[in-house]
This record gives C-alpha cells, structure tokens and sequence, in this order.
C-alpha cells in the first residue's frame, strides 16, 4: 500500500504513523517544507511556497491565509507532479493537514488516491475561544473574516473521502453538514516512552533537580494567554511566597504561538517578569528541550499545569498523564473531554489568579496523597488514547478506504 502524507512541518501529526505503517511494510513518502526532515521508513520530499508575481498579489487582508494556502498548495502540486511524471509516482492514499492547503489539489494530479483531510479547528464568528477570551458581541467585520478564513478548510471538507479529528470537542467546531464525513481519532501517544520512573537528577544550567523535590511544571509551544501562560505566572508568583521551596520549571519558546501578540512589542514572558514579583532563582526557563529531556522534566514534576482557552488540545497535556503526572487543568471543554476533576486531575477556573494560586498550593501541599489521581491519569490515556491500540486502528481505516 502507497500513502502519501502532506505537512508543512515534520514529522508533526504524521511521523509517527507513517513509521509504524513503514514498519508493516508501507510504502510511505511525506511531503514537507521541512528541510532536512529524514526518518526511518521514509521517503521525505520538499515543497516550497513559490514566489507570487507582484501582479498576482492579493490585497485585501481577508485573504491573506486562503491566499497563502493556493500558493502552499499550488507549490506541493508542482511537486506531486514531477513524482508522477518523472519518478512513475501513484499513491493509494493521500493524508494532508487541511488548512494550510498543501493537499489542496493532490486530486488533480491523483484523482484515484483515496483523500483524508486531517481537520484541527474550524473558524467561527462567535467561536468558542474567542467568545471566552473577548465576550460576546463579535463584531462583524472579524466574523466575515473568520467566515474566509475557512475557504481552504471547506475545500478539503468537499474534497476528501474522509475526515480525521483528535477529539470529539474540536469535530464540535464543525457545521453539522460535514459530520457524516468526520471521524473522531487521536493522533495517539506512545504511552511506552511516556511512562511513570525516577530518572535521576535532571539538569539545566547550574540547577539540579530530583524527584521528590517540590517541582511545577508548565509546558506549552509558546507563552501566551491561548495557554494561560500570564495567569500561571502571576499565581506562581503567590504561591512562591507561602512555599519556600517551591521551585518552576517551564519548557518553551518565548513566542506567541497562538492568538495575539502584546500591542507593546514586548513577549507575554517579558511582561511577567517585568509586572510580577517573581524569585527568579526558583524559576528555570528551559526553551525547547529534547523528547527525551522533556519526559524527565514530567517524571519528576510535582504539579503540572496545563491551561488553555476552548481551542485545539495540547498533546503535552496527555503526555504528562501518560507520564503519571499530578495535573492542575483548566475547567475548560477540551480538557474536560478527557479530565474529570477529582478523578484523573484537578479543574480550576484559570481566569481567576486567586483560585489558581489556592488550587496550585493544595495539590503541591497533598501530593503524597494524590498518587490514585496519578494513576487515574495514566490509565485514562491507556486505555483511551494509547497509540498501540490508535495506530493500528489507523490502518484499517485507510486500508477500509482502498477497495
């Protein structure tokens, strides 16, 4: 069997999968504007974005990121069309992140390939997230946005023979008239290497950490509100005063990943330290660490705190339950999906620091007696989102979709 997996990043959602379909005897080839992208068991292959003439530029602001999907797509095509004509290229199935349009038009050069568009979020004008950020009352303008930002989206949606969404939450964002094309399965998490243990002492810089030790942990692609980045710090920063030895380790980039960047210039990380009364000594900032640094930092976590606004859920957040860690979440619908307070974690409202801080102090204060939520954590991931049990599962259905 021949699948073709499209990203622009690598080996994002699909690595995985692929190297397990390769290892089953797939033939597999990911496309990908990640220079240097290589793993074993696959055939990687660029793309680039190409240049846009002056004259074919579009101008109005609505159609910036549809703008930039034709062109993303419009680049993998040339490419997927030197595969077949040149190299006698044919794939079976074809997977694409939609969205960012690289499978845009992978049916006009292989109109037989079975299509699965992997679907994250759909933009909405009283969207979830914005309505718990901002309120209600969007103007109308930004929903008349939001409404062309999905053009790529619904182009796959037409287009696919298949649907794929990580969570039941997230397929919710979609209008009702495509649900009979979605399907709702986890990308999976290798609950094997995510796993419970002491690893020793863990270091970064001159920081020596162990478990036992009264350790936070927050980890996120960046430091911004989407992920209660500022709400965090500013209980952190209460919470450093009642326990002396409370120390934090926050692994990331000091970006915006998702949402909106500070109208100052400064980072949100830049705004914290500068706005609170933090003992720096106590916090370590690792930026981005290495998969097998990353698991060490969640075994020996004392408290972890995963915070976001009603938007796509983290893999970090079911790695650290797959790890056995104490979670404090937010009280939000994407984490409730998989979290239910006082059985497999601990739900706050991450709007109110003063809560936040009160919630943090008692889970770092009983964590001894916590270790049935830790368990609790663990299983849940076992038994629900375990990429043994997820990718197999996968196979049979691309497999179902080819005869």
């Amino acid at each position: 069997m021949r699948i073709l997996f499209l990203h622009n990043n690598f080996p994002a959602q699909f690595g995985a999968i692929g190297q397990y379909l390769s290892r089953d005897g797939w033939d597999v080839t990911f496309m990908t504007q990640r220079t240097g992208a290589k793993a074993d068991g696959i055939n990687a292959v660029v793309y680039r974005d190409r240049d846009v003439k002056e004259e074919h530029k579009i101008r109005h602001p609505f159609l910036a990121s549809t703008g930039k999907a034709v062109v993303t797509g419009t680049s993998a095509l040339e490419v997927a069309q030197h595969l077949t004509h040149e190299k006698g290229y044919t794939p079976d199935i074809i997977v694409a992140h939609s969205g960012w349009g690289p499978g845009l038009f992978m049916k006009d050069v292989w109109p037989d390939a079975a299509y699965v568009g992997y679907f994250e979020w759909y933009y909405r004008g009283e969207a979830d997230d914005i309505v718990f950020m901002n309120g209600p009352g969007r103007p109308a303008m930004e929903g008349a946005r939001e409404r062309i930002r999905n053009s790529p989206i619904v182009a796959d949606l037409i287009t696919c023979d298949l649907g794929i969404v990580p969570t039941r939450y997230q397929a919710s964002q979609f209008p009702d008239l495509f649900s009979s094309k979605l399907r709702v399965m986890h990308d999976g998490i290798d609950t094997g290497f995510y796993a419970p243990g002491d690893p020793g002492p863990v270091q970064f810089d001159d920081q020596t950490f162990h478990k036992g030790d009264e350790i936070v942990t927050y980890v996120a692609r960046g430091m911004e509100p989407y992920r209660g980045f500022p709400e965090f710090m500013q209980a952190l920063a209460t919470v450093q005063k009642r326990r002396p030895n409370l120390r934090a380790i926050i692994v990331g980039e000091d970006r915006t990943a998702y949402g909106k960047p500070l109208k100052s210039g400064k980072t949100y990380k830049e705004a914290a330290l500068e706005d609170l009364d933090l003992d720096m000594s106590r916090i370590t900032f690792t930026g981005l660490v290495p998969r097998p640094t990353y698991k060490k930092v969640l075994q020996i976590s004392s408290v972890h705190i995963y915070f976001t606004v009603p938007f796509v859920l983290s893999w970090s957040m079911m790695e650290a339950m797959s790890t056995g860690c104490l979670i404090l979440g937010s009280d939000t619908a994407p984490v409730r999906e998989v979290m239910t307070n006082g059985q497999n974690g601990m739900l706050t409202d991450f709007k109110d620091a003063d809560r936040v801080a009160d919630d943090l102090e008692h889970a770092l204060s009983m964590r001894a007696e916590y270790d049935e939520l830790r368990n609790a954590a663990r299983q849940t991931i076992v038994d629900r989102y375990a990429a043994r049990d997820l990718y197999p599962a996968k196979k049979a259905l691309f497999s179902s979709l080819v005869g």
